[in-house]
Parts: structure tokens; sequence; C-alpha cells
């Protein structure tokens, strides 16, 4: 099966259902395939052959949702990119994407035309609005293409989107699904859920985590999987959320730890209204703390779902199911820390340095084996070979099975922070911290944020006879992050610790400001 197909088949079924809401905007089932449709032929009509790749830079809008399913469509593959990196970085993933299409949100127009002359492979950049000089408008680049499906057959095998996921050695590497990777993510996700959340057509997923993150897309895309709308949100804005889940019926809702308690401390009324319609809230990215999870649950009244995975997995690898959070409540409060059990049709081991299986109760890395397994990474043979050896997704984070099952997550293999749902590999902001003409050396780890569950903090030291304050360097990183990955804290040290062959000790760095907190990422 190909993304589009699910598409097809509920806007012949069904196609005066509501496939998806953005504001005072509403598209049917069968609108949306007409308008896939359109845009479609419009990307053949620019020269997209099956196989080549289209950059996306907006917010979530009900046309990015469309693009995916247009791309699937005539086998080119969607580049979704992160609206919150800096130019340097989006200028990147176009280039080794070799995107030979860019479409983005009129608000990033000025971005990219700060960067066009970089963007060698790009032919046609396409404005999802009213666009500027140099921009296909949205309304003229679809105009008069007909609103039946162009005759180009796409291989399940075929590759749908490319995401990518920061580097833990540099720069960030796509991964590449294919169709039948997702539709059987899909498969899994959904027999997880509707095993003990029914859903049923019509019912509305909001959507408001951005549309480039596998979690938001992977929503996107079961919702259109069961018949489902698309509540689409372009930000996340805690009162316009909890207004959304009390008064316009949503069913579902993903959403990080971070979102969820933003909307209990964050929204006055919260307690005071009612949801009747929402039946469950699934959250990632990291465990939700206890007082969280039992607050939600009084206020929200409804089912509550973990899911832990990775861009190359499609998404999902494993649930903490409803029950589970249950049973966490009423008697077994350590399963809140579980990041749950494998999801049909996926094995998970954990095994140590020579990929040999550990005793149960033993940390080691987390691999993974299913259907929803990317191809690979775009052009990087040895990266693809590592991370797939013996048939295995090896994730990099460390964790331990219980003897029942389930996965407890103990920490990242390689440092990685999760701030926010977002996920931030030190390297990449360590490399950009000794760019700085003071800095000898620097170390970057996640310290305790009540608000982002961890925050980005800089350990440097200077370079004999310079100098550099907190505000200096936090400056600097400025124009060459994205916003979420700049230090939000800086500490000047005079050494750093460092083991007998001269490697950094974070976990020395990161015991004082953890002291007495347990660091629980998924």
């Amino acid at each position: 099966m190909r993304l589009h197909d699910f598409l097809d088949y509920h806007a012949r079924e069904q196609p005066e259902v509501e496939f998806a809401v953005e504001a005072d905007r509403r598209l049917t089932y069968h609108d949306a395939a007409e308008a896939v449709n359109r845009i479609a032929h419009a990307l053949v009509e620019s020269g997209l052959s099956a196989g080549d790749r289209m950059a996306v830079l907006s917010k979530n809008s009900i046309e990015y949702a469309l693009l995916y399913f247009a791309a699937s469509r005539v086998g080119a593959i969607t580049v979704p990119l992160n609206y919150r990196l800096a130019p340097p970085e989006i200028s990147y993933i176009v280039n080794d994407s070799e995107s030979r299409m860019l479409l983005a949100s009129d608000e990033y127009v000025p971005l990219i035309d700060g960067i066009r002359g970089e963007l060698g492979a790009v032919k046609r950049f396409v404005a999802i609005g009213r666009g500027a000089g140099g921009w296909n408008a949205w309304d003229d680049f679809i105009a008069g293409h007909p609103a039946t499906a162009p005759a180009r057959n796409i291989s399940a095998d075929a590759d749908v989107y490319q995401m990518y996921t920061s580097g833990t050695t540099g720069r960030p590497k796509g991964a590449v699904i294919t169709h039948r990777a997702l539709a059987t993510n899909l498969q899994q996700v959904t027999f997880s859920i509707t095993s003990t959340v029914r859903s049923e057509p019509g019912d509305r997923c909001l959507i408001v985590a951005p549309l480039y993150h596998a979690a938001a897309a992977m929503t996107a895309f079961f919702a259109v999987y069961v018949g489902a709308s698309m509540w689409i949100m372009a930000d996340f804005v805690p009162a316009e959320v909890v207004r959304a889940l009390s008064e316009e019926r949503i069913a579902m809702a993903t959403l990080v730890p971070a979102m969820i308690q933003a909307c209990l401390v964050m929204v006055p009324d919260v307690a005071e209204r009612r949801y009747p319609s929402l039946r469950l809230i699934s959250y990632g990215a990291s465990p939700i703390a206890e007082h969280t999870l039992r607050q939600a649950l009084e206020v929200f009244g409804c089912e509550f779902a973990q899911g832990y995975g990775m861009t190359e997995l499609s998404a999902v690898a494993t649930y903490l199911l409803p029950g589970d959070h249950r049973r966490a409540l009423a008697e077994k409060p350590e399963l809140l820390l579980s990041a749950g059990r494998p999801i049909v049709g996926t094995e998970i081991r954990i095994v140590d340095g020579n990929d040999r299986d550990v005793p149960r109760g033993t940390i080691g890395e987390i691999i993974v084996r299913g259907g929803q397994m990317m191809r690979g990474y775009w052009r990087q043979d040895a990266a693809t070979k590592e991370a797939l050896r013996g048939g295995w997704m090896h994730t990099g984070d460390a964790g331990l099975m219980d003897e029942e099952g389930f996965i407890y997550i103990q920490d990242r293999m390689k440092d990685m922070i999760v701030s926010g749902g977002e996920n931030i590999y030190p390297r990449e902001v360590e490399d950009v911290l000794l760019e700085h003409p003071a800095i000898a050396d620097a170390a970057v780890l996640g310290v305790p944020d009540e608000r982002f569950g961890e925050a980005v903090k800089a350990v440097v030291m200077l370079r004999a006879g310079a100098s550099a304050t907190e505000a200096d360097i936090v400056e600097f990183c400025r124009d060459k992050l994205g916003g979420y990955k700049r230090p939000r804290s800086v500490d000047i040290v005079d050494t750093l610790p460092r083991n007998p062959t001269g490697k950094i000790l974070k976990t020395a760095l990161r015991d004082k400001y953890w002291a007495g907190r347990a660091r629980r990422v998924g």
C-alpha cells in the first residue's frame, strides 16, 4: 500500500466526511482528494520525476498535509524542514537531499531568499501563500490542473519521505522511509491504539506538534488511515489547545509532556472545563511525571498512551498502553518510568557492545527489528550499515528490559538532550561553540528545566588570556543554531573532567545539576 491509497479509499467511501479543519477552513475527503490530484499534476508539470526530492518549510497547515499525499501520488519524496533551524542548517539539508523543488509558507520566504544562491539543485520555488518576486504563488501553482489522478504507478517499495535526524557526529542524516515501512507502522499503531481505545470515522485528531516531526506526521497519517479528521493548529498555544479539546469534539491528541504540563499550568480554567469527546492523549519524547499524569487524568478524564520510537523507525516501536497507565497508578508506579512494550510485529533486544543479549534488568543498547525500519540514510552507506547491522536498528539509546518485557530508557548512548520534545545532539552545539575565538574546549549537556524537561547548558574552558561572558557566548550561537539548540546557560570553568583517554566525562558534569533528581528521557 502507498500513503495516498488511504486517502483515495475514504474519498470514495465517505466523501462528505471531514478530512481536515484549520481555523475557519474545512475540507471534506472528496475535496481533499481533488486538491491532492491538482497539486500532483502541478508537481509533474514542474518537472518532478518519481524519486525526486521536494523540500517543505512551513508551519502546520492543510496545504502541508496535502503535499505529503500529493508527493506520494507521483512518487516524489517529501523532505520536511524544521523551521526552527538556522539558515545554514536549512541550506545544508536542502542541498544534501538534492531537492529539486522548495515550497515555503510566506513567513519563511525571506529566510529562503537569504540563502537562495546556495541552493543549487532547486529548480522551482513555490510559496504556500501569495508569494513574492521569484516565487510561484500557491493559487497560481495549482490553477487549471485537473482533479483526476495523474497516471503514475508508484511501488510500495518506493521512498515516501526523507526526514533529517540530528547527527551525533556532526551533520544531520536523512532517514529514508518507504511506503511499505510507513504502511506497516500505521497498521502497528492502529492495532495498538484501537485495541484499547475505539476509533470511528470522522473522529477529530489534534495536530499541533509540527508536521516536520515523525510523531506529528504519523498522527496525521493515522487520522487518514482510519478515516478520521485532522484538526490542524499552526502553533502550540496552551489556551487554544485547551479550548479545542473542550469545544471542538477532539477525540485524540498527540502531545509531548511539556505541552501537557503547559496546558495544566498556564490555562486558568483547564480544570473547570469538560472534555466530553476526548478519548485518548498520546504522548512521547519523554516519560511523564507521575503528579502531572495524575492531574492530567483527573482534568481531561481520558486514556493516556506513551509512544517510544525514532525517525528511523517511521515513528513508533513501543507503547505504554492505557491499561499500563491504569496499572501504574493503581499498583505499580514504576511503570510510569517505562516506555512500554514492543508494538505488534516489532522485536526489541537489549545488547552489549558486541550485539550480544544482556540479562533482563541489565543496561545495554536498545536495538529494534520490524517492518517499519527505514531503508537507510540518504547517501550515507557506511552510517546505514552501522545503524542497521545484523538487520536490527541500533537506536543509540541505553535501556533495560524487565521480566515482563517493559522497556526502561536509562540514558542516551550518545548523550542526546530532549528539550520540549526536540532531540538535540551535543556534538552539533559543541562544534559551533568551538568556533568562538575565546573558547578552548566545550561540553554540552542537558540540565533540568521545569517547562521543557531539559535545557541546553554549555560548560566551556577559555583560551589562555582570552575573555568572554555568558551573554557573549549565547549571542555567538544565535545565528548559527536553531533556537531550541542554543545554550540557555553557560558555565565557564578552569578544567573539564576527563578519563585517561582524554574523553570529557559528561556524567561527572551532569551529576551536580541532576543531584536529587532522576534524569528520565525517553
